[in-house]
């Protein structure tokens, strides 16, 4: 990532000595005129980065014990000077700004020794193997959040964004803290698309957080699918087909390769204004090119003109992404704690059919999943059908714990025993002049519906993209039978009423 320089001060103190939280800090007494105060820190600032330097050139003549040394007491006074100056009357803010720069510069303070020239390598790992990232991991990630905007400033003074955390920290808590668990058992999948792309952490956490919870298979009403959300079209542009039945937008790797593709794309029209790109990621882009302008003469997101402009739901949906990415880097400010989840990818190989319904029910709540495995293991294996059984032989992706958990509970014994009988019970069949009447609007007619079953579809699916119909209705319309629905490709389906 790419930390861009001109940062407003409060962003960096922030971090560095919590500006942006919520409570107030107590004001200090000045011991000296702020003049003379000032000229101190500046001192203090070029004392610790020649101490920095001296600790950086110890580790490159095999000295590691002296220079970590060096290097920890270097950051431990920048922290204290930070922390001092944004207090003290007079205190030049750029100073410590290009004072940290210079620092990321001149190399990792990993302690590992290795001779760093590149003058950009700091810069390109910021927050990550920066000469901060050891005391402030998150210090790139939250600058490069709004590529050098003021983000501090507008969550301590935009009312909007204060609206949005509220929300996720009172009625939408529980979706918030859903979204964190299931994007943590997605994360190694696509982050490392994020990175690539130079885009933060945060903001992938924040549009997941919105857009679908972490859940991988939800579909909008207006067709949007996937775990970032795509359009079909939108899909299409940025690489996400239907490969062997497969629609790749519910890939969490691959939609969150075209989710940093189209970032990163708008974010060159409209100037890195995060905010216009979120916006039209959510209303689209040419209604808000149209209304907000591109590169540097686009409108601010909150000028009036544009924040009124926009539909309801974009007004509302630019701020809880943008709360939620803040709250992703800040929790602890808010009296939030993100649960703590361990998430090394494994496998298994199936010894006997089973669907992924029947394994949730196996594998109960062990290795650590108070909410049961159903929705991680959708998830991490979005190209098959919950309900159906899936071959002996088979390999699934599983959190790495699952696979002695899966030996000892799924392959035979009471639970494996129960999760099939569970699994095979299907709902009696009414007789026949009690079974339910639903319109069929013409279906024998010219103006019948009729859908034509692809390769990878299920009746769940079908019932999503009518977006009015059940998949019960679909099923009794047309005689299938639960719990497992069969249906397969070429095959015509008659839709009802409810999908007209």
């Amino acid at each position: 990532m790419r930390l861009v320089r001109r940062i407003g001060w409060c962003v960096v103190v922030g971090l560095l000595a919590g500006c942006a939280g919520p409570a107030a800090r107590a004001p200090r007494v000045a011991q000296a005129a702020p003049e003379d105060a000032a000229t101190a820190l500046y001192a203090r600032l070029d004392s610790s980065t020649l101490r920095y330097a001296n600790g950086l050139e110890l580790l490159r003549t095999g000295e590691d014990a002296r220079g970590r040394v060096e290097l920890d007491a270097a950051l431990d006074e920048l922290r204290d000077a930070a922390s001092t100056c944004i207090d003290t009357r007079g205190c030049d803010a750029q100073r410590f700004v290009a004072g940290f720069d210079a620092l990321l510069r001149r190399g990792p303070a990993d302690s590992r020794g290795e001779d760093d020239t590149d003058a950009d390598a700091g810069v390109t790992q910021a927050g990550e193997g920066g000469p901060l990232a050891g005391a402030l991991p998150e210090l790139g990630r939250s600058v490069t959040l709004l590529k050098g905007r003021e983000l501090s400033e507008l969550i301590e003074m935009n009312a909007p964004v204060q609206v949005a955390l509220e929300e996720w920290l009172t009625q939408y808590r529980p979706n918030l803290m859903a979204a964190y668990t299931n994007y943590q058992y997605l994360r190694w999948q696509m982050v490392p698309e994020y990175d690539k792309a130079g885009l933060p952490e945060a903001l992938l956490f924040g549009m997941l957080a919105k857009e679908s919870g972490g859940k991988v298979h939800a579909v909008s009403r207006s067709g949007a699918s996937g775990p970032l959300q795509f359009m079909y079209a939108t899909g299409l542009r940025f690489g996400l087909r239907t490969v062997d039945g497969f629609d790749q937008r519910f890939d969490p790797r691959l939609s969150a390769r075209a989710n940093a593709a189209y970032i990163n794309e708008q974010l060159a029209i409209f100037n890195n204004n995060l905010e216009l790109v979120i916006g039209a990621y959510n209303g689209g882009e040419g209604a808000m090119q149209r209304r907000a302008g591109r590169g540097e003469a686009a409108l601010s997101f909150w000028n009036p003109q544009i924040y009124y402009g926009v539909s309801p739901e974009t007004r509302e949906y630019v701020p809880m992404v943008l709360a939620a990415a803040w709250l992703f880097l800040h929790p602890e400010r808010y009296n939030l704690e993100w649960p703590q989840i361990t998430m090394q990818p494994g496998s298994i190989t199936l010894q006997q059919p089973a669907s992924i319904a029947e394994l949730t029910i196996c594998l109960g709540q062990q290795g650590g999943a108070a909410d049961g495995w159903f929705r991680t293991l959708r998830n991490l294996n979005p190209q098959l059908d919950p309900q159906q059984s899936i071959p002996a032989g088979s390999s699934l992706v599983v959190p790495q714990q699952l696979g002695a958990v899966y030996a000892r509970n799924c392959v035979q014994g009471r639970w494996q025993q129960l999760a099939s009988q569970l699994h095979a019970a299907a709902l009696p069949e009414p007789p026949a002049g009690m079974r339910p009447r639903i319109a069929r609007s013409g279906a024998a007619g010219a103006g019948a519906r009729v859908y034509v079953v692809r390769k990878g579809d299920t009746v769940a699916a079908i019932a999503r993209k009518t977006a009015r119909c059940s998949m019960r209705d679909i099923a009794d319309y047309n005689a299938l039978r639960a719990p497992h629905y069969p249906i397969k490709a070429g095959q015509r389906l008659k839709l009802p009423a409810c999908a007209h």
